[in-house]
This record gives structure tokens, C-alpha cells and sequence, in this order.
């Protein structure tokens, strides 16, 4: 009988240990949720990947992050290879730049000068372009899925923070949030026949720091045509 009660007592407390260590999204402080900036890691360069150019357009796309580097007997090392640093921070796929990046600089190719699509601690994770909406319209437009700020205040603006959806022109002017604050970016999808951008996300009714069933989603869409790109909501249930 003592030795069932003891392994319950233990698996109790592996339990209890586990969910301790879980980190949420969101930390709140006094019932409200606050965003930090990180702390710079002193153990990366900066650097940029090779130049793309998405087809049909004239800007030239940078993708701009870090490499995280270590020395050992005089030779720098990658933290992904074991005999040579891996200076790719991005992959392209025709239309579309995945990965984990600090910022994006833009370049019309006629011209040297380059600006950044932010001067924020962001990371961006996926940068679209709309070529289909291009191809019809002629508006050539960027959306964007980033972190923008450090919710659950671990110190770093990364993956293991509040995704959000933003949007730009091709040349990255007009950098714009469509997501609300503290709302997590579940998805996002183009209608051509309305020239709209539809997307949802979901909140922290309940505000326990994770993003579950009890919590709520929301839906809204915006005309790509307008020119300021206005959110609308709409309740599709």
C-alpha cells in the first residue's frame, strides 16, 4: 500500500514538474499583457542572403538575420554544421521567402540605395508575394507572418512568441499591421474574385497565457485595392 501511494506521489509530482516548464505565449502582468524587446545575442553576425527577385516586379528582396557562430581552437563553427558556418538564414520558393529572419532590405534594381522593410525587433517567418492579385490588378503587394514583440517576456522576439499577419507594398513601403495586439495569427488566405485578403486569429479570453478551445477566433478580411487597407470583421458562424 506504501509503495502505491509513493509511485503516485511521484507521477503526481512529474506532472506537476512538466507543466511548470511549459512556456506560455503570453505572460501578464496585473491583468494585462505586456511585449519586451530582446536582448541582443552577442554570439551571432548579421548577415544577408543573395539578392531575389520576385518575377514581374523591380525590387531587389534582402534577407537580412543571424548566424550564430562558436570558436573552438581558432575555427568558426555553424551551430547546424560541424565544419563549416551555414550563412543561409532564408529559403525562396518562386513566390514566397520562408524561414526565420531579422528583416528584409528592399533595392529597385535600378537604383544602390536599400531600405529596410522595419527598424523593429521583428522575425519574420514567411513574406508572400500576392502574383496573382499583381497579374490582375497590377498592385503589387508583400503579406507578411512575423513576431513583433516578446509576449511571453522570455527575453527573445522568436517563433515561441504571438505570431501576427502584416502587409506591404513590393518596394516594402506601407508596412502594415492587420492583426490585432495579443491576437495569434491562425491563417490566412487570398479570394481573387473580391480582390481580398481574408485571415483569422484567435484570443486569450481566458487570459491563462496559451491559446486553446476556451478562447475565442475572430474573422476578418481586407480589400487589397484600398489604400489604406482597412480591417473589416465578419462572422462567418
Amino acid at each position: 500500500m506504501k509503495r502505491i501511494f509513493f509511485t503516485f506521489c511521484l507521477i503526481t509530482t512529474l506532472f506537476s514538474c512538466k507543466e511548470e516548464t511549459e512556456t506560455p505565449k503570453v505572460i501578464y502582468e496585473g491583468g494585462q499583457a505586456k511585449a519586451e524587446t530582446k536582448v541582443k545575442d552577442t554570439s551571432s553576425i548579421k548577415v544577408a542572403d543573395l539578392p531575389i527577385l520576385m518575377e514581374g516586379t523591380k525590387y531587389l528582396i534582402h534577407p537580412v538575420g543571424d548566424v550564430r557562430v562558436y570558436e573552438t581552437n581558432g575555427k568558426v563553427y555553424g551551430s547546424s554544421k560541424t565544419n563549416q558556418v551555414s550563412y543561409a538564414i532564408s529559403n525562396y520558393n518562386r513566390f514566397e521567402i520562408t524561414g526565420f529572419f531579422d528583416n528584409l532590405n528592399f533595392q529597385h534594381i535600378d537604383s544602390t540605395s536599400v531600405s529596410p522593410l522595419s527598424d523593429k525587433k521583428i522575425q519574420i517567418q514567411t513574406a508572400t508575394f500576392l502574383n496573382t492579385i499583381a497579374s490582375k490588378t497590377k498592385k503589387q503587394i508583400m503579406v507578411y507572418s512575423l513576431v513583433d514583440s516578446d509576449t511571453n517576456k522570455d527575453g527573445k522576439v522568436d517563433q515561441n512568441d504571438i505570431k501576427s499577419l502584416y502587409i506591404s507594398s513590393i518596394s516594402g513601403q506601407n508596412f502594415t499591421k492587420l492583426s490585432e495586439e495579443f491576437q495569434e495569427l491562425i491563417d490566412w488566405n487570398i479570394i481573387e474574385a473580391q480582390n481580398r485578403l481574408y485571415f483569422r486569429c484567435i484570443e486569450d479570453i481566458n487570459k491563462n497565457g496559451a491559446f486553446d478551445k476556451n478562447d475565442k477566433v475572430h474573422y476578418h478580411y481586407v480589400n487589397l485595392l484600398a489604400e489604406d487597407w482597412k480591417v473589416e470583421v465578419y462572422t462567418p458562424n
